[in-house]
């Protein structure tokens, strides 16, 4: 679970940035290994721990996400959770079903002559 920390003037170098307040996941500006500290700012600050090896770049989860709950990122809902995801868990296409550009999921229009 995201937990809330004081950023000084020396601080530690951010690892992800929260976009919008209502966001249930960060991006990670910089890779993050299982175990470690990420330090979040952006609209929130705090920190996560990563449960696994992320990617630079890829999202990381801030707050718990039951299953089939909207995943948030830009305070914009971009998919629904395929099962839990726990906070410090990697959110990608293996537990999110993205909303976006999802052409495969458009009904069949008929095209007459």
């Amino acid at each position: 679970m995201l937990t809330s920390s004081y950023i000084g003037v020396f601080n530690i170098m951010p690892r992800g940035i929260i976009l919008h307040t209502a966001d249930n996941v960060a991006t990670l500006i910089d890779s993050a290994r299982d175990g470690q500290t990420c330090t979040l700012q952006g609209e929130v600050a705090g920190q996560v721990i990563a449960r696994q090896d992320i990617a630079f770049g890829h999202k990381i989860c801030i707050a718990p996400i039951p299953l089939g709950a909207n995943v948030l990122k830009y305070g914009q809902v971009i998919g629904r959770a395929t099962r839990a995801i726990a906070a410090g868990e990697h959110a990608h296409v293996h537990n999110v079903d993205s909303a976006r550009a999802r052409g495969d999921r458009q009904e069949r229009q008929e095209v007459r002559p």
